[in-house]
């Protein structure tokens, strides 16, 4: 799915691709241009992030996050791993050669357990280190080179382009820097995200969305239920978190898996 951010400043779309654990992963079409005004939001979502998780003490990577299962060294990990990997196959597409962003779902899954269990400095390390080369990557990828595709798996069986990875990036530091539970929560994402948010995932649910504080509705067909709330509440509740709080429906809320 694609969306139209006018609030960033662009008629470009920002395409939010494959990577969201725990749930399932789908890749989306093109982005057809450069977007310098995401270029910004990521940078500012990524700053924000990397306060939050130097500003973390050390007991505190362990204690849970509000990812079941994982604790915040998990999510700290994932978010390392996951900028690695894509400045891996955006540095394949510099290179003209077919880099997929993991080895494999195990590989991928193995990788955020062993990285999780390291020291609190190695992971604000980790974590800097892997915005920095994204950042790089990306920074040098040329226009003619955005619908590149990248595999997401070496087996192909879900395919991004390389126009895409800015806006994946930043659906995952905003998305999971609410999941660390380290003080920045879904109230605090700027409305460009959570516009795009909603846009994305309201096909996931047969509902009509209305987002209060935006003013923006999302139409589903006839005879299915209203659910209104407000934009983060809803992007929250689409993604699979929390069990609708803040949300109000003329029907019976329908239930939705992680993602």
């Amino acid at each position: 799915m694609s969306v139209v951010i006018a609030d960033l400043g662009t008629s470009c779309r920002a395409d939010l691709g494959p990577d969201h654990p725990p749930g399932p992963e789908r890749a989306v079409e093109p982005q057809p241009g450069r977007n310098p005004g995401l270029e910004g939001a990521l940078h500012a979502a990524t700053t924000r992030l990397v306060r939050s998780v130097d500003a973390l003490a050390d007991r505190a990577y362990a204690e849970p996050s509000l990812l079941p299962g994982w604790s915040r060294a998990h999510v700290v990990a994932h978010l390392a791993l996951n900028a690695e990997a894509l400045a891996r196959a955006v540095r394949g597409v510099l290179a003209a050669e077919e880099v997929a962003m993991y080895d494999s779902d195990e590989s991928r899954d193995a990788d955020i357990e062993d990285l999780a269990g390291s020291s609190p400095t190695e992971l604000r390390s980790r974590l800097l280190g892997s915005t920095t080369v994204l950042a790089e990557a990306l920074g040098a990828l040329p226009c003619d080179a955005l619908e590149t595709e990248i595999p997401r798996t070496p087996d192909r069986a879900q395919v991004f382009v390389a126009g895409q990875v800015m806006a994946m990036r930043w659906h995952e530091v905003e998305i999971h820097h609410a999941d660390l539970d380290a003080g920045y929560h879904r109230t605090d994402w700027p409305d460009s995200f959570r516009c795009v948010l909603l846009g994305r995932h309201a096909e996931r649910v047969p509902a009509t969305l209305v987002a209060t504080d935006l003013g923006r509705t999302w139409q589903a067909g006839p005879g299915t239920p209203i659910v209104s709330g407000t934009a983060a509440d809803l992007g929250w509740w689409l993604t699979g978190r929390g069990d609708g709080e803040g949300l109000t429906t003329d029907g019976t809320l329908p239930r939705i898996g992680a993602s």
